[in-house]
């Protein structure tokens, strides 16, 4: 029992004195933090919307739009792939009840479209070791691609963590302060930010799918048919943003938003209309610039989210791999456009199925509440520590303030958040760390009853108790770890505090604490114990 190497004090005493100056900053108003110079480190606790007021944002994506899109996609990359080999001629591309098929004109080609499908679709076989696709032939010469419902899921599963990440790619763009973006179960996602009060600019931007397209204009379509609902073959009517009605594109996209590499808000150098600068990456300016060379002086429409917002006139080839949207926007709604198309587009629209905001004055009771619960619990457990067991009471104190501030950094470094259940687990620690000392105290004294010295007592009450302390603290954070896994929002913070409180306390109770009891022991050789 005494022996307590002092290599091994002076780690424990640096170790702790270092994590108690990181959980300085934690205390340190943000504003004051703020003006330290830049190589002091501040990892300082978040404070979570509960606490800090702010807004919540439950989003519900609509899945069943991921089985047209896909099959929108392979559309695009069957016309790609059979044009590389020109011995392939193939008729139109159709989809329709939920399948892709087409024609080949030579029937003797059949094997070698079949290897170049294949060559597209992975074999027909994706990440999840299921078929994705069923390729067959009907009629000798027709390919019928249908997606298999082992891939409709995957597709949905990938297209939901994709919006989970664009979503928080775009809010972080807007300035806010350490939000919170989860999946929560298979379609949705919370969306938490603190300080945020007025939700309605956030809104606005996740309602934003930012699918970006360049078609060219259909300008053989007549007036009269575009008036009925009426597209030419090939083409498509889509919603003219400016002075309302249709327009007639053509099917083909000639540029898309996964081609772009930035966009920002920018202003018209003739008139000072706000817009939207847009640079695409090496790809897209090839392709931008040889279909603006092959159809100069036609019009092409710039479509985001299925609306066309202009229809310029290729004056010239455009080789600089840039463009404009102007489209009546304001400096707000430029920017808007500007960080949802930099962010990314959603492959699933969102809408919003629940919202909520805290006020600062809420959160700011919640954490008064939570402070006053945390003294007051604190305060009681040291007043009964160090009347129960004296000395060691003394020395458990110092281990469950020590517990505290080491959570703190700890949290901190972590970049955690706090939340009003936090605080909860923060309370509960505080008992489950005294608890272990409890034990250890109850055993020395048994010990000490028993006759045995008051160094015998000390290392047995310490070895015995700390099999029972581990046993039980495994309970605790296999609990823990459970609520952290199925858990969600407060559940998860309650779960983060206490899984980081359990190991902290385990260590403070038993390790700190005798290492204080050695050094006692060792300076002062007493006869006698009062505990």
């Amino acid at each position: 029992m005494l022996d307590f190497p002092r290599w091994k004090v002076l780690t424990i005493t640096l170790g702790l004195a270092l994590l108690v100056a990181i959980s300085i900053p934690s205390f340190i108003p943000k504003s004051v933090r703020e003006t330290w110079p830049s190589w002091v480190p501040k990892p300082a606790i978040n404070l979570g919307l509960d606490l800090a007021g702010g807004s919540y944002l439950l989003l519900e994506g609509k899945t069943d739009d991921v089985a047209q899109a896909r099959l929108e996609q392979k559309q695009e990359q069957v016309r790609s792939e059979m044009r590389r080999d020109p011995r392939i001629e193939i008729g139109d591309i159709s989809v329709q009840g939920g399948k892709l098929s087409f024609m080949v004109r030579d029937s003797s080609k059949v094997d070698a479209a079949r290897e170049r499908l294949l060559a597209i679709t992975g074999s027909g076989v994706g990440t999840t070791g299921q078929r994705e696709w069923d390729i067959s032939v009907v009629d000798s010469s027709r390919f019928v691609l249908t997606p298999t419902n082992a891939g409709l899921n995957q597709a949905a599963e990938e297209a939901m963590n994709d919006a989970r990440e664009v979503v928080e790619r775009r809010i972080n763009a807007l300035g806010t302060v350490e939000p919170t973006v989860v999946r929560e179960g298979s379609n949705r996602i919370v969306v938490q930010v603190p300080g945020l009060n007025d939700p309605t600019a956030l809104k606005n931007l996740l309602g934003k799918t930012a699918k970006l397209e360049f078609r060219l204009v259909d300008t053989t379509a007549n007036p009269a048919d575009i008036a009925k609902g009426i597209a030419p073959a090939g083409s498509v009517l889509m919603p003219y943003a400016e002075g309302g009605g249709a327009i007639a594109v053509q099917r083909q996209i000639m540029i898309t938003g996964d081609m772009l590499v930035n966009a920002s808000q920018s202003y018209d150098p003739t008139t000072g209309a706000p817009g939207v600068t847009l640079q695409l990456d090496g790809a897209g300016s090839r392709r931008f610039a040889k279909v603006t060379q092959e159809n100069s002086g036609k019009p092409f429409a710039i479509i985001v989210d299925g609306t066309v917002i202009s229809a310029p006139r290729i004056n010239e080839p455009i080789l600089g791999g840039s463009a404009v949207i102007n489209g009546g926007f304001t400096v707000d709604s430029a920017n808007q456009l500007a960080i949802a198309l930099r962010s990314g587009k959603l492959k699933v629209p969102l809408t919003i199925v629940q919202e909520s905001t805290v006020s600062p004055e809420l959160g700011a009771d919640s954490i008064r509440a939570g402070i006053t619960a945390s003294v007051i619990a604190v305060v009681a457990v040291i007043a009964f520590m160090i009347l129960t067991y004296g000395r060691f009471g003394i020395y458990a104190t110092m281990a469950v303030v020590i517990n505290v501030l080491v959570i703190l950094a700890v949290m901190g470094m972590l970049n955690a958040t706090l939340t009003l259940p936090g605080i909860a687990g923060f309370v509960l620690t505080i008992g489950t760390a005294v608890d272990a000392n409890v034990l250890i105290n109850e055993r020395i004294r048994e010990e000490h009853r028993r006759g045995r010295s008051i160094v015998q007592s000390v290392e047995l009450g310490y070895k015995e108790a700390s099999r029972t302390i581990f046993e039980a603290n495994v309970t605790h954070a296999i609990a823990g770890f459970i609520m952290l896994i199925l858990g969600s929002g407060p559940v998860r913070g309650f779960a983060v505090v206490l899984l980081i409180g359990i190991a902290t306390s385990v260590f403070t109770a038993v390790v700190f604490t005798r290492m204080l009891v050695t050094i006692w022991l060792r300076r002062n050789r007493p006869t006698e114990i009062h505990i």
